[in-house]
């Protein structure tokens, strides 16, 4: 149970950090958010776990697909922000995010990485 509670709490401290950071430097801030800081976590707590070598390595595989169809949503986001408000604009980038999964699992299908 200590083991638990310890990985929510280091786990909670990384995001946090990040809306700290976020707090008192956007660029920096940003920089923050996109260090793959919570991957590595999960990829520690795993070895840690003493988990195959092989699922350690899928989770790190198929981190890398799922992220690419996320990454319009982060240009939408400013863009759309001004326009429509922050809950609007919040709802049409998990939108965004997930149209863009959509189409880009079908397309990497194609080349035999499964996602879906």
């Amino acid at each position: 149970m200590k083991w638990i509670i310890t990985k929510y709490l280091l786990t909670a401290a990384v995001v946090v950090l990040v809306s700290e950071t976020a707090k008192r430097s956007d660029r920096f801030g940003g920089f923050v958010a996109a260090l793959p800081m919570i991957t590595i976590l999960t990829l520690v707590w795993l070895y840690v776990e003493n988990q195959p070598q092989a699922r350690i390595a899928n989770h790190a595989w198929y981190t890398f697909w799922y992220v690419v169809p996320t990454l319009p949503m982060f240009l939408a986001f400013p863009w759309l922000l001004p326009r429509i408000g922050f809950w609007w604009t919040l709802g049409a980038s998990v939108v965004i995010t997930v149209v863009c999964f959509g189409l880009f699992a079908l397309l990497v299908k194609r080349f035999g990485i499964v996602l879906l």
